[in-house]
């Protein structure tokens, strides 16, 4: 299926493959992004990390199944807001839209804050503000030069990463297995009926399912992909979420009873305590630089890349200025918005720089809303109107994961509930100006030629 049977031409060259879009996925997934939040995660659920993380990829799961359904009926850029305006209604796709615009707008400057954090640790005489703008011109520049130069450098980040996890990975056995924590792997970890605390537990998924925010950003490359691009976004979604899974599980599992008895210092440096436990201070500066050279560089070069892509499809509909759908002549990429996300960042940066909590809750609220109207856009696109007959992946997939994306979201934070609301107050506000200035919501007339504008 071709976009020009959406009333839409072909701008954004095809270049990706199966293993660049699973490359992508894992890229922006962070494997090592535990060593950043274990200690929230751990607050919430005492010594129950690696449960919050399995309960977060089961919740992703039925999500990563409903993109595949949805990137098949409509294999375009900009994910969740192109899926709900074709599968629920327009004026539902553009609040899905501006929802995913809270997500993806505001992951490169987290990314950005977050590792200037890190570093600024390490390197008090350099301040935050130059780390953050060394991170955000050198994303610009590899996503300007284009998508597959992006896709080489995603290799060569995430080779890196995997091995700073295999070095801790090898320190920290040793350690568990000379007698440090538990002595051994436990079930504790898993679930511990002392301190189990459903309430708690959940908030402590809001905090991880972070980790596993940026399978969905696999979607927005859509129209750079070669052959299907509707099984390859699901079966790259699938494929990510499973391997990264098993990746964060495995970590925190043996982090978690390394760490049996030990009190943290702090959140911000919990996963770097056990690392100094397993091979000393050398381990605990290595896993914090990697930490935030993966935040501020590779995740950022991805993160801008979706979001660049998000804009630029809701430009191409009218939702947003049509200036930021225009493509570069020469790297077929939508050079001006990412230019707007590079000058969006560093605003976000300046006013989040001390307030990295209200930016994550943020994140988490426009993803996971974003996610639950995926849920009921595949429900009444496929079950309600195309009547497929699918009862497992058309309705009762799309229900629980509805259902666990809502109970997450019901044990978050009051100030991330609050927030969010605000901003989609904010976008029916916009909507209606949109409308009542006579910007069309219509979709694209595929009878149409595109190429004659």
């Amino acid at each position: 299926m071709e976009i020009e049977e959406f009333g839409y031409k072909q701008e954004l060259k095809r270049s990706l493959s199966l293993t660049d879009l699973v490359v992508y996925g894992m890229i922006f997934m962070i494997p090592i992004a535990p060593f950043g939040v274990y200690g929230y995660v751990n607050a919430e659920a005492p010594g129950m990390v690696p449960l919050a993380y399995i309960i977060g990829m089961v919740a992703m799961l039925f999500t990563a199944l409903s993109y595949g359904s949805m990137a098949r009926a409509f294999p375009v850029a900009g994910s969740v807001y192109s899926y709900a305006q074709r599968g629920l209604n327009p004026h539902v796709g553009f609040i899905a839209g501006w929802l995913m615009l809270l997500d993806y707008l505001l992951i490169p400057p987290l990314l950005y804050v977050y590792a200037a954090m890190a570093l600024n640790h390490l390197y008090p005489d350099i301040p935050k503000v130059g780390f953050i703008l060394a991170f955000l011109v050198s994303a610009t520049f590899v996503n300007l030069r284009g998508i597959t130069f992006t896709a080489r450098m995603n290799i060569v980040f995430l080779l890196a990463q995997l091995a700073v996890l295999g070095i801790f990975l090898f320190y920290a056995w040793n350690a568990l297995h000379s007698g440090g924590g538990n002595g051994q792997l436990t079930l504790a970890p898993l679930y511990n009926p002392e301190t189990f605390n459903f309430a708690l537990l959940m908030q402590a998924v809001s905090i991880a399912v972070l980790s596993f925010l940026g399978f969905d950003a696999i979607s927005t490359l859509a129209e750079e992909i070669k052959g299907d691009p509707g099984r390859s976004v699901g079966k790259a979604a699938l494929i990510t979420l499973l391997v990264m899974g098993v990746i964060f599980v495995v970590q925190t599992w043996i982090a978690t009873d390394l760490a049996a008895g030990l009190g943290f210092k702090s959140a911000d440096t919990a996963f770097y305590e056990i690392a100094e436990i397993a091979a000393g201070s050398w381990l605990a500066t290595l896993t914090a630089v990697a930490t935030a050279l993966a935040w501020g560089v590779a995740v950022a070069i991805t993160s801008q890349a979706a979001v660049s892509r998000l804009l630029f499809g809701m430009a191409r509909d009218g939702k947003l200025p049509k200036v930021l759908a225009k493509v570069h002549p020469k790297h077929n990429t939508p050079y001006m918005s990412i230019y707007l996300v590079a000058v969006l960042s560093l605003v976000i940066c300046y006013l989040f720089i001390n307030s990295v909590d209200i930016l994550t809750s943020l994140v988490n609220f426009g993803a996971l809303s974003g996610f639950m109207l995926l849920h009921l856009t595949v429900i009444n696109y496929y079950w309600r109107r195309q009547q497929s007959g699918q009862v497992i992946r058309h309705l009762i997939c799309p229900v629980i994961g509805f259902s666990i994306v809502a109970a997450i979201m019901y044990n978050m934070g009051v100030d991330a509930q609050k927030l969010g609301l605000i901003w989609i107050a904010l976008g029916l506000v916009y909507l209606f100006f949109l409308n009542k200035l006579g910007a069309s919501t219509a979709l694209p007339d595929p009878s149409i030629d595109p190429s004659n504008g």
